[in-house]
């Protein structure tokens, strides 16, 4: 039987990505990602937030690295990966990442008191990658 790894995300970019290069030369973007939950319990609201470490490669690295800043919301999908490593101190560390295949921009960017310009997925639509009623997936076009 096939398995399923598959993770979908919508929240707030909490740090402006980083990029680096593989040794091979290969782009790779990591940024920090807060989804909020808010849900009610005894008549009062609350927020409670997750916080995603996000990879992105190649293309999809350069293209978040150059349009994704601090406080833009996202929607990201991609799979779950563990990893497992010894710290200088000895200590064995662990962290979860997300590995990123989509990543689509929402909203509007913060404005930066400069002129703002569509990026490309602004100019394509803010739509989530769901189907319009006729079967056919519209983010795959």
């Amino acid at each position: 039987m096939a398995g399923l790894n598959k993770i979908i995300l919508i929240g707030n970019v909490g740090t402006d990505p980083e990029m680096r290069y593989t040794p091979k030369g290969d782009p790779v973007t990591s940024f920090r990602l807060a989804s909020t939950r808010s849900y009610t319990t005894n008549g009062e609201r609350r927020d409670e937030t997750e916080w995603f470490t996000v990879v992105a490669w190649r293309q999809l690295a350069e293209t978040c690295n150059q349009y994704l800043t601090k406080g833009r919301q996202v929607y990201v999908e991609g799979r779950l990966r563990s990893r497992t490593w010894e710290g200088k101190d000895g200590q064995t560390r662990f962290q979860n990442e997300v590995n990123a295949n989509v990543v689509l921009f929402l909203g509007r960017p913060p404005s930066t008191g400069a002129a703002e310009g569509g990026t490309p997925a602004e100019e394509e639509g803010d739509d989530l990658p769901f189907d319009g009623g006729d079967g056919q997936d519209k983010s795959r076009a």
